[in-house]
Formats: structure tokens, sequence, C-alpha cells
């Protein structure tokens, strides 16, 4: 019996034909045995060190000579055997020299396709195409493809995941877009040096080597822990000038759309109808300038930051893009725990607060760093409360509300009778916010 439609299904996947990526993938790749190596000698350089004395210069120069073509032959060989290709219904990744390895992406849950172009891949012309999958924890990528190449794969998996027919989705090409706003780089800087966690970082990274010094007078000790620490001064500092360097948020059919960085340039995509949390953060420094810091929750997305910085009459209007028809709560509107709450958490309760609305469950909590949760009614998946002996003694509880990117929003120390009823009403507005909620499609 022949199935209608078989033949011609079949005769699309014959003429499906595989790619490789840009020829300069394998000087990417060829450094990864000599990393290994390099790993080896940073993780005991006092015997590395050893070792390297007893060899000669003519032992030295033939090692480099077995090591230095064997990498290029792995990458070469690595680079020959990796093609992808796209089907009907899916993307083909085929990747692997010993351990063959195929993933087998539905284009249909593809939800974001990021281009990002690191500084050396900039300037040989290529980008690195990064997808997130609804489903998966970890982004599958190609790298690396011609930038037009890139950008061209990239429009057509978006309108193929949109449902257009694999014969139209080469016509379609990339969605138009909108620049809604721009990070000026000294705004970004000043909101930098207003931040407390630059300045602590920093601190620690001073004091820290110091007092050990002072107690063990040990070089390599004093090293091993100045090291991480500057390490994470600079990355609270200067690398995330350097990451969120002309921050640019537009806005597109597919989503909206974040352009990013001052070495590495990043093309980013927040997927329509996938945030399930939004985050407005004010540092206690920033309020009197009325800054905020937007970020968010995406359900299968590593993509946690809408607004590195911005006034908060201008984040406003963007969180109502992310999330249709919610409005941020003033601050007059959140509704404080009662005063018995400081018995449980003295002090630190007063930054409490919570505010329920038609459209978001909406909980802050932090007194120097203020964090205010918006969660949509239809991406709350359960609602739990909690309560321990001593605030079960105050009449206390939390309430938890847990969104689809494994995420928890808390609205604490509560009264008990209003947790209850809170714990109630809630999941009914879920029920039916899920029942009313738009279906999340890319150009929906």
């Amino acid at each position: 019996m022949t199935v209608p439609g078989t033949h011609d299904e079949a005769r699309r996947e014959v003429t499906v034909t595989e790619r490789r990526l840009h020829p300069v993938t394998p000087f990417r790749r060829a450094w990864a045995p000599v990393a290994v190596l390099i790993g080896w000698a940073l993780h005991d350089p006092d015997g590395t060190h050893r070792q390297l004395t007893r060899l000669t210069t003519t032992t030295i120069l033939i090692a480099l000579a077995v090591v230095l073509p064997a990498a290029a032959l792995y990458g070469f060989l690595s680079w020959w055997f990796t093609h992808f290709a796209v089907t009907g219904t899916e993307l083909r990744i085929r990747t692997g020299l010993l351990f063959r390895r195929t993933a087998h992406i539905r284009l249909e849950r593809i939800q974001a396709v990021d281009v990002t172009r690191p500084l050396l891949a900039r300037v040989a012309g290529v980008a690195k195409l990064r997808l997130d999958v609804i489903g998966t924890d970890r982004k599958d990528e190609l790298a690396y493809l011609g930038e037009s190449d890139a950008r061209a794969l990239r429009a057509e998996l978006l309108a193929r995941a949109a449902g257009f027919a694999p014969e139209t989705a080469h016509e379609v090409g990339e969605a138009p877009q909108q620049r809604l706003l721009n990070v000026p780089p000294g705004v970004l800087a000043l909101s930098l040096l207003l931040t407390g966690a630059t300045w602590a970082t920093l601190a620690a990274a001073l004091v820290v080597p110091a007092v050990l010094w002072y107690f063990t007078h040990n070089l390599w000790t004093v090293v091993a822990t100045a090291v991480p620490l500057f390490g994470a001064a600079g990355a609270s500092s200067v690398g995330r000038f350097v990451a969120e360097y002309d921050w640019t948020v537009a806005e597109s059919p597919d989503g909206i759309r974040i352009d990013r960085g001052l070495l590495d340039r990043a093309h980013e995509t927040v997927p329509p109808g996938r945030v399930q949390t939004v985050r407005i953060v004010e540092p206690l420094l920033w309020r009197r300038r009325g800054w905020v810091r937007v970020e968010l929750d995406v359900a299968g997305s590593s993509n946690s930051v809408l607004l590195p910085v911005a006034p908060r009459e201008i984040a406003e209007p963007l969180v109502a893009r992310v999330l249709p028809g919610v409005t941020l709560p003033p601050a007059s509107a959140l509704s404080r725990p009662p005063r018995r709450a400081g018995r449980c958490l003295p002090l630190w309760w007063r930054g409490y607060g919570l505010i329920v609305t038609d459209t978001v469950f909406a909980a802050r909590h932090g007194l120097l760093r203020r964090s205010l949760a918006l969660v949509p009614h239809a991406k709350v998946q359960s609602v739990r409360q909690e309560q321990g002996p001593w605030m079960r003694l105050w009449r206390l509880a939390h309430v938890h509300v847990d969104t689809g990117a494994n995420r928890t929003v808390t609205a604490r120390l509560r009264d008990a009778e209003e947790a209850a009823h809170l714990l109630r009403a809630q999941a009914e507005r879920s029920r039916t916010g899920r029942r009313d909620a738009r279906p999340d499609r890319w150009m929906a």
C-alpha cells in the first residue's frame, strides 16, 4: 500500500544537501589539544617547571614539531567530518571524529537563534550561530560560518520555525526591525561605578591577599587567592562594560533583538511569549538617578538581561513590549508584610512587598538592592506555601510561585490567612491565564 505524499517526502529528503562550516574553522579547533596541554601545565606549575628543566632544546623542538602538526591535523579532520543540513522538518548537525554525534533539531522547537562574533572571528569575517531549543539545557552551535551565510541561515531557520513553507523560507529573509533604544557608554560606565558589587569585589581583592601574606608569608598562596579575586573584580566592572558596551534594543516580528559588545559582538533575540519572569533591579546608589536594570527568565534560553541600565520611565514601555498588557506597579502600591515579620527577620523584612494585579504576580525583596519580580499569571506552573515552626508561631508564611524557567518567585513573610487565600486565588488565576494566553509562536 502506498501512503499519499510518501514519494514526495522521500524525494525532498534525497535532495537535501549537507554543508560544511567555514574553512577558517580548523584553526579554531586546532587549539583544543594545545589547550589541554596548557591546562595540564597550569594545574601543576612546579612539576611542569621541573620537567622542562630536564629537557634539552632539541627535545623541545622535536616535541613542538610533533604536537603542532598533530593539532593542525585534528582541527582539519574535525572540520571535515562536521556537516549540517536543513531538511523539511529539522536541522541536522553531524559532528565527531572518533565518536560521532548527530543532532536532529526540530524546527518548530527552535525558539531563538543568536549570532555572535568574537574579536578574532570579526577579523576573519565569520560568525557563530547559537540555537536555543525548547527542552534542552545547552545550546547547539554552528561555528563558524561566513557572516552573510550566518545571517541568511538564521533568517531561514526563523522563517521555518514560524511556519513558512520550505520553498518560501529563502524568500522571506530577515524580518525588519525598529530600533527602540541604545545605552550610552558613559551611562553604562557610571552605573558600574555606582554598583556596590564592583567595590566589594575590588576591596576583597586588595584586602584578602594582604591578610594572607601577613599570616602565611607564602607567595603561592597569595597568588592563588589574588588571581581569582582580581578576576572577579574585573568581571564585575571591566568585563561587564566590555560585554554590555553599545547595548542596543530593537523590535521585530520575531522578538526583541539585542546587539551588544565591544570586542565580541553578540546578536541575541528574546523569543516572543517565552519570557517567564521580568525583574526590575534597583541598586541603592541608582535610586536618586531613577535608574533600573531589567533582567529576564526565559524558558530554555540563557538570555538573562534585557536592559543593563536605563531610567525607569524608559524601561517601563520596554517591559510592556515583552509582557503585553503589563505595567510596572509603583513602589507605593506594594503591600509590606505585617510588622510582626520583624520577629523572623529584623530590619530586612522592610524590603519585602507584594502586589497581585489582573495580569501579574509581583513580589519584591531586598533592602539595599531591590528586585521586583513580575510573573504573568499564564506563566505560573505551580504555587506552594511554606511555613516553618518560628513562622507558624507568628502566623506568617511564604508563598512560592514556580515558573516554566525552573525559577521561583517568593512572596515572603505574608500573614498566614492572607497566604492561604493567595494560594487558592493564584491557582485559579494561573488556570484562567493559561487558557486565555496567546500561543508561543514566532512572528505570531
